[in-house]
């Protein structure tokens, strides 16, 4: 059984999400509201020390990180699968979702909006943190793909990858600062095909137990 411990808003929850979409694979879904410190009470901090979302709970086994947890899916259901079968193709990919893991969004979370906003800064100033580092993040994904994959509907041709799952959440952040993509033409027509694929649209924060139109 299977145990999702999340937020709707949340990007990496909203990854998690997605692949249980691709993968077919059902879940309870248990909402987290980070917003009201949720996160932060000894219970959830029992499931993950680091306090943070999402969290899957595999019959008693706890996994984190959504990158992980992703990896996991990949691993125990691998059809469809999140990556390609070529090795090089397979890193190429890989590196596009760390631009957005590990160089994007943990400079656009939550906790750093927090802490940017007790420093001092005004909702300007968090505007144009978040713009810049998410515009710096898109046009090295741009050029990536551009480089990589320059025909197909999505980040790596014409099926989704572990790439596409971690873009559409890091678009939706950017909607919150910017009105639309058209920076990033290519990334504009991948946004496009994936907000009408079923998988994508049903782990839509929107469409969540605990959520509410954006």
């Amino acid at each position: 059984m299977l145990t999702l411990y999340n937020f709707w808003r949340s990007g990496p929850s909203y990854r998690v999400r997605i692949g249980l979409a691709l993968k077919g694979v059902s879940y309870t879904y248990v909402p987290v509201n980070i917003l009201a410190g949720e996160q932060d009470r000894p219970d959830y901090l029992e499931r993950n020390p680091q306090g943070l979302v999402p969290t899957l709970d595999v019959d008693g086994m706890r996994l984190t990180q959504s990158p992980a947890i992703l990896e996991w899916l990949e691993e125990t259901y691998p059809d469809p699968p999140l990556l390609p079968r070529d090795a090089g193709a397979r890193a190429h990919v890989r590196a596009m979702a760390a631009l957005i893991a590990c160089e994007t969004h943990p400079l656009n979370n939550t906790r750093v909006h927090r802490a940017l906003r007790q420093a001092g800064l005004t909702a300007d100033s968090v505007t144009t943190w978040s713009l810049t580092w998410i515009e710096l993040g898109f046009t090295a994904l741009e050029a990536l793909i551009a480089a990589h994959a320059p025909a197909g509907r999505y980040c790596f041709g014409d099926t989704p990858t572990i790439a596409d799952i971690h873009f559409a959440p890091q678009a939706l952040t950017y909607f919150r600062f910017a009105p639309d993509l058209r920076k990033f033409p290519r990334l504009e027509a991948i946004h496009a095909a994936l907000s009408s694929h079923p998988a994508f649209m049903a782990a839509h924060p929107s469409n969540q137990p605990d959520g509410h139109p954006l």
